[in-house]
């Protein structure tokens, strides 16, 4: 049937078919933009890792084989590239501390679990930390979201584990919060600081983080009546 023939045939008042058929060709950018978008960002992590935080647009667009415009038309600007590759390092961070994230064993086998497996990760890729910290050159990090995201998931995941020891010894849960962000918050400066002033070895530095987490839950955990030990299961705890 012809369109004129198919008008006519539609009943009065009743609306078109204005259903548009899917473009081939805006899939086929999509997937194409997709395949740049992951080039870019494995280019520039490489460049960073191999040359530090003060890479140019320049150098990873010739790393990733593409013109310095192509990077510019994938990414907004340096900002969202660089926020975009902050959440691709903390993919990759995530993926390795994953299993010390959900502690086992002792308390004290947790604690050295956790420090262990985070500072192995930072001693083999020392620049891509920093780069969570600071950034690029042209866009130094002032309070990146998936930097901050990333640091309250931890946080929220370590109050809900302190809150079920406080629960279970009959006391208030609330002050499991901060004591959960001041142990993460004691661990983020302690490294960032030892990274751009290294005064002491990777395991003297990971002896002094396990001492000072313990020192700090057992001494605010004994104000507010719970009595642990590093021997203590964590089974027993929550």
């Amino acid at each position: 049937m012809s369109e004129q023939a198919q008008t006519a045939a539609r009943p009065a008042g009743a609306p078109s078919d204005t259903r548009a058929t899917p473009d081939g060709r805006a899939t086929r950018w999509d997937e194409h933009k997709a395949q740049r978008r992951e080039q870019i960002l494995d280019a520039a992590i490489a460049s960073i890792d191999e040359s530090g935080t003060d890479v140019g647009v320049q150098q990873i667009a010739e790393r990733a084989g593409v013109p310095r415009s192509v990077v510019y038309r994938i990414f907004k600007d340096r900002g969202d590239l660089d926020e975009q590759l902050r959440a691709r390092i903390l993919d990759r961070l995530l993926t390795h501390i994953a299993p010390a994230l959900h502690p086992e064993g002792t308390v004290g086998e947790a604690i050295s679990r956790a420090v262990s497996t985070y500072l192995s990760w930072i001693v083999e890729s020392p620049r891509l930390h920093q780069f969570l910290g600071i950034g690029s050159p042209s866009r130094r990090t002032t309070g990146s979201r998936a930097v901050t995201g990333t640091k309250t998931a931890i946080g929220v995941q370590l109050t809900t584990l302190l809150e079920s020891v406080l629960t279970r010894a009959g006391r208030d849960p609330a002050p499991a919060e901060p004591l959960a962000f001041g142990l993460i918050g004691l661990v983020d400066v302690s490294v960032n600081r030892w990274l751009t002033h290294p005064t002491i070895g990777s395991e003297e530095l990971a002896a002094f983080l396990e001492v000072s987490l313990w020192q700090v839950l057992d001494a605010n955990l004994r104000r507010l009546g719970v009595a642990i030990d590093p021997a203590t299961p964590i089974s027993e705890l929550s």
